[in-house]
């Protein structure tokens, strides 16, 4: 699993991440969700591989523990810096689990961790242009988890009728409280595992494009 002493953790961020949780969880109280589970994940029988761009996190949790009730179990791939520590904490207040790592950082021991989550049916969840960017574009090892896996990939769409974007790397949104958020699991996509590496590097900007449909006016410098 590499060297654990590559994760970062503090107590401060073990608190911070815990109060940023608990935040959202009050926060999205006031909002109006409107969930629509196009792949069917919520019957589905195996585990699947959710990815969703960095900047629609905070709306997330909340919908997806609306959508399952409990009844599966997620975990989220977070970097393995402090700043990661507190995403993972946060998550951690909806019941989701975490995975450490990134691709600067443990991204070998990351990705064996998630297909061992997968194996054991827990359902993994990536922002495939976290942690650093560029923001929208599709990292590859997304693809190849759901490819050498065999799991479905299930695009997350995120809509806000109204939010702020904080001046961060990936322009995070945040939904006005009381404002009205649409989250859609969208049709589960598969990757051959037969592709080459043209073939791969087509399905990867296939799956790019289906998850960039899902940004309203969409423009990677907004």
């Amino acid at each position: 699993m590499g060297d654990q002493s590559e994760i970062r953790e503090s107590r401060k961020a073990t608190l911070l991440g815990t109060a940023a949780g608990w935040l959202m969880r009050v926060w999205c109280t006031t909002l109006r969700y409107e969930i629509e589970d196009r792949a069917g994940v919520a019957a589905m029988a195996r585990p699947v591989v959710l990815a969703m761009w960095h900047n629609r996190i905070f709306a997330v949790p909340e919908a997806w523990d609306a959508l399952v009730h409990g009844r599966r179990r997620a975990v989220v791939l977070t970097s393995a810096s402090h700043d990661g520590a507190m995403l993972a904490r946060a998550v951690g207040v909806f019941g989701i689990g975490s995975v450490r790592g990134s691709s600067s950082r443990r991204g070998v021991a990351a990705l064996v961790a998630l297909r061992r989550a997968l194996r054991e049916g827990w359902d993994c969840c990536v922002t495939p242009d976290g942690p650093r960017g560029p923001r929208y574009h599709l990292q590859a090892g997304v693809v190849k988890l759901a490819q050498t896996t065999g799991a479905p990939l299930v695009p997350i769409h995120v809509r806000f009728s109204s939010a702020w974007r904080l001046k961060s790397w990936d322009r995070f949104v945040i939904p006005k409280p009381f404002s009205k958020v649409r989250v859609v699991f969208d049709a589960a996509l598969a990757v051959d595992p037969g592709l080459g590496e043209d073939g791969f590097e087509n399905r990867r900007a296939e799956i790019e494009a289906v998850l960039r449909s899902g940004v309203d006016d969409f423009n990677p410098e907004a």
